[in-house]
């Protein structure tokens, strides 16, 4: 019995160890994007938090859902939208897609506005 609960213990303690390690996206030209390598982006109309972004705008500007909460951890946190959906956010920032980027490592919704913009991805 004792083994058991020991075992268990330490298969929850490697399992817990990297989840801590993963995050949601990946690095792709310079800037976050997704497993897929689809471009992440913010919006500097969002509270940490809060997204914005509802109705014709996340059409435009499709949320990062989240699929897998258990990679949330250091720079990466979930927020809850308004329709309650689950997103990813970076540093508090809610994360979103470009409609208009259409292939993996497309950059159209940089600058957008003057109010979307890429996340540099850390060295």
């Amino acid at each position: 019995m004792k083994l058991s609960i020991l075992s268990a213990t330490f298969a929850a303690a490697a399992l817990f160890a990297g989840a801590a390690q993963a995050n949601p996206t990946v690095e792709k030209n310079g800037v976050l994007a997704s497993k897929e390598g689809k471009t992440l982006y913010i919006f500097t109309k969002d509270a940490a938090g809060k997204s914005n972004c509802n109705g014709g705008c996340a059409g435009a500007w499709p949320p990062f859902a989240v699929a897998n909460p258990a990679l949330a951890g250091g720079d990466f946190s979930i927020v809850t939208r308004d329709d309650g959906a689950k997103q990813w956010a970076h540093q508090g920032k809610p994360l979103y897609f470009y409609a208009a980027d259409t292939a993996a490592g497309d950059m159209k919704g940089e600058g957008q506005g003057g109010v979307w913009y890429t996340i540099k991805a850390k060295k």
